[in-house]
């Protein structure tokens, strides 16, 4: 039931954030503001994601997983609400803060759950909630259109994605009676962040520059086929063959990522995918169906193995929370000046051909990153070679 619970309970963690990707020119228009302070609407969710994410292991060492995990959804949900019922630029984009804030806790305590429950089998565990991240990011790209034509506002499909967390809240709290990360919230003392690991930096700088592409892609991709004469719903289909394509993806990881290759193997071949996917949209733009299975396939095998890497440089759960915590953390920080900066590059050159080769470049280095990773890079956490391992948690996993 657990894991059942995980799953639906990541569905809801990019709706609000890639279903405005269809919506953005809607958006723009409605609120009458430039490409660049219309990405504030995914910079002001990733800032949150990077500064909050620390956070999250504080708070679910005194309340308990379960019930953080259930709060941050409630704050998606509510304020998800309210910013649909503001008229105000600046007030969307203020009420967008607790919706990141949301976002950031309940993502950053799933690698925890997964070191507590599924610490045998971490693929497993990781690839349910990345799956369940990317399918929900399907869906709300494939919906987001749809639905403000049926209901005549993009407001009316944020609505929806808000009721919809709402629902999770409650799933969340049913499938999880039982389970309450007691590790956590037993910890006599909180690990600081490995601020001094040469290797969890590379985790932050790897971690920054896919988001960067990500977010990248999900916010402006649409935009930038419009430009080219595409009708907003095909150019928004776009985005969820993007984001479909990394859910069977995800499904295959957790099936051979245990058994087969390496995470250099898996990093190289995402960043290789992604990066065909972008140079094809540049270089030939009418074959963008293709580049959306590309760019989706690199994604489904980026952000799975990344979500991995604080489980292979650290044994207990405790230390496995701080190291995930400073990669979300410093990394969504660094990347979330990300969409704003490439709205600017396109308000600059009139196009967004700019800011497709921004991404290129980002994407290059992430591949040249990772073929200097390797088993002895990965070396382990320092304070979980001197610790035991861990009892098997009681928690249910069925």
């Amino acid at each position: 039931m657990l894991l059942a619970a995980l799953f639906l309970a990541s569905l809801t963690l990019r709706p609000q954030l890639v279903g405005i990707g269809p919506l953005l020119s809607a958006i723009r228009r409605s609120l009458g503001v430039s490409h660049s302070v219309a990405g504030l609407l995914s910079t002001v969710v990733l800032l949150c994601m990077g500064v909050f994410a620390p956070a999250a292991f504080l708070i679910a060492r005194r309340a308990g997983t379960r019930w953080t995990i259930a709060g941050a959804l409630t704050l998606i949900a509510g304020f998800g609400m309210a910013r649909v019922l503001t008229k105000p630029p600046a007030a969307v984009i203020l009420l967008t803060l607790p919706i990141g804030i949301g976002i950031a806790v309940a993502g950053s305590l799933m690698p925890l759950v997964v070191r507590e429950s599924w610490s045998r089998r971490p693929v497993l565990g990781t690839s349910a909630y990345t799956t369940g991240i990317g399918l929900g990011a399907a869906v709300a790209a494939a919906v987001a259109v749809p639905l403000e034509h049926a209901f005549g506002s993009w407001r009316d499909s944020l609505a929806a994605f808000s009721l919809f967390t709402a629902a999770m809240v409650v799933v969340w709290i049913a499938l999880t009676r039982g389970y309450g990360g007691r590790a956590v919230a037993a910890a006599g003392s909180l690990p600081r962040l490995p601020l001094r690991m040469g290797v969890a930096w590379l985790l932050v700088a790897l971690f920054a520059l896919v988001s960067i592409t990500y977010y990248g892609v999900n916010a402006w991709l649409p935009s930038s086929f419009t430009e080219r004469g595409w009708s907003h719903a095909s150019a928004g289909a776009l985005l969820t063959v993007v984001n479909a394509v990394t859910v069977p993806v995800g499904v295959f990881l957790a099936f051979r990522g245990d058994v087969f290759g390496s995470r250099r193997f898996w990093l190289g071949a995402g960043a290789i995918s992604q990066l065909a996917g972008l140079l094809g949209v540049i270089l030939a733009p009418d074959a963008g169906w293709a580049w959306a299975v590309l760019i989706g396939g690199g994604i489904g095998l980026l952000f799975p193995s990344l979500m991995l890497m604080p489980l292979d440089v650290a044994d207990r759960p405790a230390d496995v929370g701080a190291m995930a915590a400073l990669m979300l953390g410093a990394g969504y920080t660094l990347s979330s000046a990300g969409p704003a900066l490439l709205g600017l590059a396109r308000d600059a050159a009139g196009s967004f051909t700019l800011a497709i080769w921004l991404m290129v470049a980002v994407t290059a280095l992430v591949l040249g990153i990772a073929l200097l990773i390797s088993n002895d890079r990965l070396r382990r956490h320092p304070r979980a070679r001197a610790a035991p391992e861990p009892a098997e948690p009681v928690a249910s996993v069925n």
